[in-house]
C-alpha cells in the first residue's frame, strides 16, 4: 500500500504541471549494419564538440564515461562491476526483468575474482545487432524468452555550420519497445547510475583483493526534480573540491509525462546490496520506491517509466543524460575551462534548455545525414567521412572558455596523446574547415597569433594558457608550411577578408622564416633544405618530396593572399621562388617512378635555431632516420592539399599520376601476414594496407622510425590523391581496406587510431567526398565548382551546405543546386567545363539551370 500511495502522489505531482506530448524520435537512416559477431569493439561517442562523451556500445551498454575532462577508455564509473550505469526493462505480466544489453561474449568470461566485465551478473538479451549512420546509433535486442523486442536509439545533434547545436553536453537515448505478443503488456524501462561526481577514474586505491578501485566521490547527493516538460534526477556533490576537474553536475531525465517512478538512493552498497535492493524493487512491479536518505558517498539513483503496450504495438521511452564539468586543465597546469559550461549554469539548466530544442535539432541532423547518404558517393567514402566525424566529439577535441578550439593528436586510454594542436598532424584533417568554418578559424588564430614568435618560428605545439610565442620553440617544416595553406583555404571558404587582413603580417612572417640564415630555403631557390622536423617525429636533412610539396603549396597560397592584400612585391617573390622550386623538384627528385629524398648530412651546415628538435644528432655525417630513395606513402601530401584548396598542380601532373601508381605498386600489401614491422601495428595479419614506405632499390640501415607501420591518415591522403587523379579503383580500394579493418569485431568503427584513440589525422577522410565530387568553393570570388559526374552530391563550405544534382540528357546537363542550411554567396557555378551566372541562395533555395555544350 505504501508503494501505491507514493506512486499516486508522484504521478499527481507530475500531472499538475502542463506537459507537452513526449518527443518521439523519427525513423533514422542506416549506412552500416553489424551482426552479432561484429559488436565487440563498437563504441559510438554520444556528446557534443568539446563536451566529452559517453559511448553507446554495440550491445547497448553505456561505456567509456569521458564527461569529466579526461579520456577514460574502459572506464564505467565502477571498475568491472555490476553497478556501472545501465538501463533495464521489466514486463509485469511475464514477471521478467533484464538489462537492456546484448549477450556476453566468449572472451568476457575469464576472471579469477569473478568480476570479468561490467554488468556481468545481470540477465541479458540473447541477440543483438548494431546499425548506424553517424551520429545515429541503433541497437536491436531480441530474445525468444522475452515477449518484447527493443531498439535502442542513441544520438547527439550534429548540424554542420552550427557549432553551438553540435556542441551540446547530452546523450539522447530512446528505447523503442515492441510487444511481440497478442496481448497487452505493462512495460517499464529504467535507467540506474551511481552519482560518480569526483570519481573520474584518475583516483584509485588498492582493494583487499589487490585490485584498483575508483575513489573520489564525497558526500554526493541526488534529487528528484520537475522541469518544464521533463523531470528526473539531478546529481551534485557537497564534498568534492569545486576546483577538481571531476567536480560538476549530472542529470538523468525524461520527457515522459506520466508513469514515472524514481529512487534517489539505495541501501548501503556493502557486498553489492545497492544493486540487489534496486533489482528486487524494480522486478516486483516495474515501479520504484524512494529511499529515505542516501546510504553511500556515491548514492545509486534510478528513474523508471512505465507504459501499457498493445498487441504488436511499439512505445518509446526517451531519456536524456546531461552534464556540466567546468574545470578543464588539458595540457596546462592552469585551468582553461570549457566553452560549453559557460552556456549553462549546471546539468539541470542544460537539460532545461536542450530538451526543448531536440526535436528541431534531430530533424536538422537527419537532413544532414540523409543528404549525405543519398549522395552518389561510394559507401566506403560515406563511411570514412561520416564515422570519423566522431573524433570532433571525442576527448581529442576541446573548446576553452573563450570558444577557441584545441586538439590533442589523439587520446590514450586515460590521458591525452601529444598536446598542443600539433600543426603537422592537424594539417591533414579537413572535417573542421568544411563543416565548422568558424571553429577552424579559431585554430588559425592560435597558430598565427600565439604559436608564432617574433622571428617567424611557429612552435608546432602551442602551450596553454595562451601567450604570444607560446610553445616548445621548435618549428615543424611541414606543420608551418601547412598552416599557410590552411589560412588560404579558410579565407577562401569564409570570404572573411578581415580574417586575412588581421593575420596577413604573421602569415608572411611564417613563410619568410624559411628564408632566414640556416633556414629551410635560405638561398630562396625554392628547395627545402636544412633540418626539417616533421610529422615522422624526426628531422629530414636535404630536399625531400613531403616537405618540398608543402613548401610549394605554401608559396602558391601566399602569392594569392598577397595579391588580395595588395602586396605585389611579396606575391612576385613567392611566384619566382615557386617556379624555380617546382622545376627543380621535377628535375631532381622525381626518379621516373616517384619522388625521393636527396640526403644532405647536416655536419658543417648552418641550421637555424628552432628547426631541429635534437632527435637527430646534427654532427652526423650519415644521418639516421631518413627517407632517402624510399617511396613514401605521403610524398604528395602538399599536392593533395593544393587540390583541396583549388591551387592546381605544384609539379608536373603526369609525375603526380605516375607517383600514385608507384605507391600502389611498391607500398600496397594485400596481406600483412609476411610483413615485418618492428614498431606499432595498426594493421596486421591478413589485413590489406598501404605501408608508410618502401625501398624498391634497397633500404637505409636505419630509416625514419615509422617506415614499416600503417596509419590510416596517411593511407587516406594517398587514396584521396588517387581520386583527384581519376585513379578511382585503387583509391577506393585503399579506403575500403581501412574501413574493413575497423569492422566492429577487431576495432571500433568510430575510433581510428594512430598515436592514440580518435586520431585527428584520420579526419582527412572528409576530403574523399571533395575529390569524388570535384567540389571547390570560394566565398571571395563567389564561385562554386563541381565535376560533371551524374548523380547527387553533398557539398559544404563550413558555413552553408546542401546538395548538387546533375542529370545528363543528350548534350544537355540539368543541374539542381540546393541549399539545405545557411546562406550561399554565389555569382558563378561551374560544372565540369561549363559555367553559368548564378545568385545568392538562402536556406531551402534551389538554383536550377540547363547547361549545354
Amino acid at each position: 500500500m505504501r508503494k501505491a500511495i507514493l506512486l499516486l502522489l508522484v504521478a499527481s505531482g507530475l500531472q499538475a504541471q502542463p506537459q507537452p506530448a513526449p518527443w518521439k524520435p523519427q525513423l533514422w537512416p542506416v549506412l552500416k549494419r553489424y551482426d552479432q559477431q561484429h559488436l565487440t569493439r563498437i563504441a559510438l561517442p554520444l556528446g557534443g564538440i568539446g563536451t566529452g562523451t559517453v559511448s553507446l556500445g554495440g550491445r547497448g551498454q553505456l561505456q567509456d564515461w569521458e564527461i569529466m575532462n579526461r579520456p577514460a577508455k574502459g572506464y564505467s564509473t565502477v571498475l568491472m562491476g555490476n553497478t556501472a550505469p545501465f538501463f533495464a526493462i521489466n514486463v509485469l505480466e511475464k514477471k521478467v526483468t533484464k538489462a537492456l544489453i546484448g549477450p556476453l561474449e566468449s572472451h568476457e568470461y575469464q576472471h579469477m575474482e569473478g568480476r570479468p566485465v561490467d554488468h556481468h551478473g545481470l540477465p541479458r538479451f540473447a541477440n543483438a545487432q548494431f546499425e548506424t549512420a553517424y551520429p545515429f546509433g541503433q541497437v536491436s535486442l531480441s530474445d525468444k524468452t522475452m515477449p518484447v523486442s527493443v531498439r535502442i536509439k542513441g544520438f547527439n545533434p550534429l548540424v554542420p555550420a552550427d557549432a553551438e547545436a553540435s556542441g551540446l553536453p547530452c546523450a539522447v537515448l530512446t528505447y523503442e519497445v515492441t510487444n511481440t505478443t497478442d496481448r497487452p503488456l505493462t512495460v517499464s524501462v529504467c535507467g540506474s547510475m551511481h552519482n560518480f561526481i569526483g570519481r573520474d577514474g584518475s583516483k584509485t586505491n588498492r582493494s583487499w583483493k589487490g585490485e584498483l578501485e575508483p575513489q573520489g566521490a564525497s558526500r554526493n547527493r541526488n534529487q528528484f526534480r520537475q522541469g518544464q516538460g521533463f523531470s528526473g534526477i539531478y546529481m551534485d556533490s557537497e564534498g568534492v573540491d569545486k576546483a577538481d576537474p571531476a567536480w560538476g553536475t549530472v542529470a538523468l531525465t525524461t520527457n515522459e509525462p506520466r508513469g514515472i517512478s524514481y529512487r534517489t538512493s539505495s541501501v548501503n552498497n556493502a557486498w553489492e546490496n545497492a544493486l540487489l535492493d534496486f533489482w528486487d524493487d524494480f522486478s516486483d512491479d516495474g515501479r520504484l520506491v524512494e529511499k529515505a536518505k542516501p546510504a553511500d558517498e556515491d548514492p545509486m539513483a534510478s528513474l523508471a517509466v512505465q507504459k501499457k503496450i498493445g498487441p504488436k504495438q511499439t512505445e518509446s521511452f526517451t531519456f536524456f543524460l546531461t552534464w556540466h564539468f567546468p574545470n578543464r586543465f588539458a595540457w596546462s597546469r592552469e585551468r582553461v575551462g570549457n566553452y560549453y559550461t559557460r552556456r549553462y549554469s549546471d546539468a539541470w539548466d542544460a537539460a532545461t534548455r536542450i530538451v526543448p530544442q531536440l526535436p528541431a535539432l534531430e530533424k536538422k541532423t537527419l537532413t544532414f545525414v540523409t543528404a549525405y547518404l543519398q549522395s552518389n558517393f561510394p559507401d566506403e567514402v560515406k563511411e570514412a567521412a561520416l564515422f570519423n566525424l566522431s573524433t570532433l566529439r571525442s576527448q581529442t577535441v576541446f573548446r576553452a572558455e573563450d570558444g577557441r578550439m584545441f586538439g590533442w593528436e589523439g587520446v590514450m586510454d586515460n590521458v591525452g596523446s601529444c598536446h598542443g594542436s600539433c600543426t603537422h598532424v592537424w594539417n591533414y584533417e579537413q572535417a573542421t574547415p568544411f563543416l565548422f568554418g568558424e571553429l577552424a578559424k579559431t585554430m588559425r588564430d592560435v597558430e598565427f597569433n600565439y604559436a608564432l614568435d617574433t622571428t617567424g618560428l611557429m612552435s608546432f605545439r602551442v602551450n596553454l594558457p595562451l601567450q604570444p610565442g607560446s610553445g616548445g620553440g621548435v618549428a615543424a617544416a611541414d606543420g608551418q608550411m601547412g598552416t599557410i595553406m590552411k589560412a588560404y583555404r579558410d579565407w577562401q571558404l569564409s570570404g572573411d577578408t578581415a580574417f586575412l587582413t588581421r593575420n596577413w603580417a604573421h602569415i608572411k612572417q611564417a613563410l619568410a622564416f624559411a628564408w632566414i640564415p640556416g633556414g629551410w630555403d635560405a638561398d630562396q631557390d625554392g628547395v627545402m633544405e636544412g633540418a626539417q622536423h616533421n610529422t615522422m617525429d624526426v628531422e629530414y636533412f636535404g630536399p625531400n618530396p613531403q616537405m618540398q610539396l608543402w613548401y610549394l603549396g605554401a608559396l602558391k597560397a601566399a602569392s594569392a593572399m598577397a595579391k588580395a592584400q595588395n602586396d605585389p612585391a611579396f606575391a612576385d617573390r613567392c611566384d619566382q621562388i615557386f617556379t624555380k622550386g617546382s622545376v627543380w623538384t621535377d628535375a631532381n627528385l622525381f626518379n621516373g617512378s616517384y619522388y625521393e629524398q636527396q640526403v644532405i648530412p647536416p655536419a658543417g651546415h648552418l641550421l637555424a635555431k628552432g628547426t631541429f628538435s635534437g632527435f637527430n644528432k646534427i654532427q652526423q655525417e650519415d644521418p639516421a632516420y631518413q627517407l632517402a630513395k624510399g617511396c613514401l606513402v605521403d610524398q604528395l601530401v602538399g599536392q593533395f592539399m593544393a587540390h583541396v584548396c583549388g591551387l592546381g598542380y605544384l609539379v608536373k601532373p603526369q609525375h603526380v599520376q605516375t607517383t600514385l601508381q608507384s605507391i600502389m605498386k611498391y607500398n600496397y600489401r594485400a596481406s600483412l601476414t609476411d610483413h615485418f614491422n618492428n614498431m606499432r601495428s595498426y594493421a596486421m595479419g591478413d589485413e590489406a594496407a598501404l605501408l608508410m614506405a618502401s625501398w624498391p632499390k634497397g633500404r637505409p640501415k636505419v630509416p625514419f622510425p615509422y617506415f614499416s607501420e600503417v596509419m590510416t591518415g596517411f593511407e587516406y591522403t594517398a587514396a584521396i590523391g588517387m581520386l583527384y587523379e581519376n585513379q578511382q579503383e585503387p583509391g577506393l580500394r585503399c579506403i575500403r581496406n581501412i574501413r574493413d579493418r575497423y569492422n566492429g569485431s577487431k576495432r571500433n568503427p568510430f575510433d581510428e587510431a594512430e598515436c592514440g584513440h580518435h586520431y585527428a589525422r584520420a579526419m582527412v577522410s572528409w576530403a574523399a567526398g571533395l575529390a569524388f565530387s570535384g567540389f571547390h568553393y570560394s566565398a571571395v570570388s563567389q564561385i562554386m565548382e563541381v565535376n560533371d559526374r551524374e548523380g547527387t552530391y553533398f557539398w559544404s563550405n563550413g558555413y552553408a551546405w546542401g546538395t548538387c544534382t546533375k542529370q545528363k540528357k543528350g548534350a544537355k546537363l540539368l543541374v539542381d543546386l540546393t541549399v539545405l542550411h545557411g546562406n550561399l554567396l554565389l555569382k558563378t557555378l561551374t560544372v565540369g567545363t561549363r559555367s553559368v551566372a548564378a545568385h545568392q541562395l538562402g536556406e531551402n533555395d534551389h538554383f536550377n539551370v540547363v547547361l549545354t555544350e
